[in-house]
């Protein structure tokens, strides 16, 4: 056989078990794949504000006690150390974002949260008319240049930072 077993298989094996137990812990929240579209900093949001996941991948991302919905974003700040893209410090937000999709985010609140790869920074919270601006400008894109959508406008975490209400800090601990 041409391939030889990497020295560091035996620490991955060893942890592998923790790792597990965290897929199982997630699958209780219905998150099928802690390692697929940041389902796992998913799973700690989840847990951290006592929301409860909805895995429609259509609709809203989370539901709390009262019946409100979610739209939650993550940012991994640590990606902008090992890289150059410009826009590295903007929360992403929908590969194909039209009309319907917008609609939508003007009805629900947004938790914004930061990391430094898979370490917690912050959690943000902001309302919907918080984001208007955002809104209005990728509306006004879509009728003024008569698309069907946009690819994956970006929220600037400066913005975010200077106009949610802080949840969660790491230094602070609970804000």
């Amino acid at each position: 056989m041409p391939f030889k077993p990497h020295p560091e298989l035996e620490n991955l094996q060893r942890i592998w078990p923790n790792i597990e137990e965290y897929q199982q812990l997630a699958e209780k929240y219905g998150i099928d794949d802690i390692f697929q579209d940041n389902n796992g900093k998913l799973l700690y949001v989840l847990l951290k504000l006592g929301l409860t996941n909805l895995s429609e991948r259509a609709g809203n991302d989370a539901i709390d006690e009262s019946g409100r919905e979610y739209e939650l974003k993550s940012l991994n700040i640590g990606r902008k150390k090992n890289s150059n893209k410009k826009n590295n410090n903007d929360f992403t937000t929908h590969h194909h974002l039209n009309i319907s999709i917008l609609n939508k985010y003007r009805n629900v609140d947004w938790i914004f949260a930061l990391y430094d790869n898979i370490h917690i920074i912050s959690i943000h919270l902001m309302k919907p008319e918080g984001l208007e601006r955002y809104f209005s400008h990728w509306e006004n894109r879509l009728l003024n240049e008569d698309r069907d959508y946009l690819n994956n406008p970006k929220i600037s975490r400066r913005f975010v930072l200077a106009n949610s209400t802080l949840l969660y800090d790491k230094k602070l601990k609970e804000a």
